[in-house]
């Protein structure tokens, strides 16, 4: 059995999170093993693998010496793929005032996306990157299997480490031990077509609303003859599981239970069945669902962007940017809701993810500082602030909108959070959240243990309760849980 510390996660609500930074962009297919969301998953062929093979690995990651500046140190770094054009100018004059500041630093850009399935291969062979990106679920995986460097020193010796957001940093806080630099998050919502609902003469539901408005609304506004669907839950790939657990999470269900040194399945509850049971109604009874189900977090905002789908599921930025900027939709257009309560008076409870920056352990102590600046040189700074505004501003002249993630590094009642605002408050191509929406957002961390299993197991249950309407929900959910259980938690000791 492989021994694990044991985690308290504080489950946290997020009550109040207005217009916030994009400069990173987002990453909200949480669930999905592409785990960029529309970015490609590439393997990394630009790591300088010079800068991990020191015998460093998982051992002493104390701080470098104070002239660690003065020293020739290459990095590799996350690096955003083709697609991404703004993320990619805003990394290159990025890279361009760090190394203004520390030229003894020589960066290689690494197109190479995390993903847990090739994690493991890329650390086996020295090939990832000093710097790399991976998401909210991830830190224990990776601080258990000593793929994350230990930055506790370097993360206690930064200037700002009081003011980055705890509702991001503590999910990579195991322990006493810091593992990984909170960019941005998010907690799930769905975003509405408002337009699609308003010319079919659709009432727009309250933001307080429950299960059966979005049944309801869903219903009202597809037309499977046309091929459009009334709400498009994601139905393949990992982020089927991860749409679903939105729902097992507002019915009051958990994924799991720690207790006496052992992790127990819990989702097949009366809380999950509740949860699938909803599912089977919005595909069988109010046909409001894609009858080509299969949607991956692309295909399903992609179906939103394109007008085939009044609703989707995701951390909203991703979609309300698609619809802006690739849709041709107005601001006006889209509306951007909590997770809907299961009953009147509930929770809008959605899983709460975000984005990561994970150092190397087999980078030495050198390049582990400066991998550490590197990620943070932004970071509350009035160059961080020019450059986001630089930004809002090409997009203006671009005929783009700027959208905000949710959440991100800094909290949005910081003294930079507000300055931040205002720089949001000059442009009126600045997508921001309503604070009554954001008001009613309830964030709940993912599951400490094997996360990524749990969705797999839950697509396969998703996607037989989409595909057969005579399928036994109970039976389906019981056997998953009892997979889930034999496969992955019975080798797990929590001391």
């Amino acid at each position: 059995m492989r021994k694990v510390r044991k985690v308290s996660f504080v489950l946290t609500s997020l009550l109040l999170v207005g217009g916030l930074l994009s400069a990173c962009g987002s990453s909200n297919n949480n669930g999905g093993n592409d785990t960029t969301g529309d970015a490609n998953t590439s393997t990394n062929t630009s790591t300088d693998t010079s800068t991990n093979t020191s015998s460093n690995a998982g051992g002493d990651n104390a701080a470098a010496t104070d002239d660690a500046a003065s020293k020739k140190v290459t990095i590799s770094i996350y690096y955003p793929t083709p697609d991404q054009v703004e993320r990619r100018a805003l990394e290159d004059d990025k890279i361009k005032r760090f190394n203004e500041q520390y030229p003894n630093v020589e960066i290689v850009k690494s197109e190479w996306q995390y993903n847990p399935n090739e994690i493991g291969i890329k650390m086996g062979a020295n090939e990832a990157p000093t710097l790399f990106n991976t998401y909210a679920t991830e830190g224990k995986f990776l601080a258990e299997r000593g793929w994350a460097a230990d930055i506790t020193d370097l993360f206690n010796n930064y200037e700002f480490k009081d003011q980055m957001n705890p509702i991001l940093q503590k999910q990579f806080i195991i322990g006493d031990k810091v593992y990984g630099i909170a960019q941005q998050g998010y907690v799930t919502g769905t975003v509405v077509n408002k337009k699609m609902l308003t010319d079919k003469g659709v009432a727009v539901p309250a933001f307080d609303w429950t299960w059966d408005d979005m049944l309801n609304t869903a219903k009202a506004v597809a037309d499977q003859k046309k091929g459009i669907s009334g709400i498009a839950p994601m139905g393949k790939g990992n982020e089927a599981g991860w749409n679903w657990t939105n729902f097992l999470f507002e019915a009051g269900g958990e994924i799991q239970n720690v207790a006496d040194g052992k992790v127990t399945a819990a989702f097949n509850s009366d809380a999950g069945l509740k949860a699938l049971e909803f599912y089977h109604k919005l595909a069988w009874e109010a046909t409001a669902t894609p009858k080509d189900f299969a949607l991956g977090w692309g295909d399903a905002v992609g179906a939103f962007a394109q007008g085939r789908t009044a609703m989707v599921i995701a951390g909203p930025d991703g979609p309300v940017d698609q619809g802006l900027n690739q849709g041709g939709m107005k601001p006006e257009d889209i509306l951007v809701y909590p997770m809907p309560a299961a009953e009147k008076g509930g929770k809008h409870t959605g899983v709460l993810g975000g984005d990561f920056l994970v150092i190397n352990p087999n980078a030495t102590k050198d390049e582990q500082e400066m991998a550490f600046k590197y990620a943070t040189f932004d970071y509350f700074s009035d160059k961080g602030l020019e450059s986001i505004e630089a930004s809002i501003k090409q997009r203006k002249t671009d005929n783009k909108y700027f959208v905000p993630p949710v959440i991100s590094y800094y909290t949005d009642n910081s003294e930079y959070g507000q300055k931040v605002k205002a720089v949001f408050d000059k442009y009126d191509n600045v997508y921001q959240y309503s604070p009554e929406i954001m008001s009613l957002l309830d964030g709940k961390p993912e599951a400490q243990f094997n996360t990524q299993d749990y969705y797999a197991e839950m697509t396969n249950v998703v996607q037989e309760v989409f595909s057969k309407k005579d399928v036994d929900i109970k039976a389906e959910l019981d056997k998953a849980a009892k997979t889930v259980q034999e496969k992955f938690y019975n080798t797990i000791k929590v001391e």
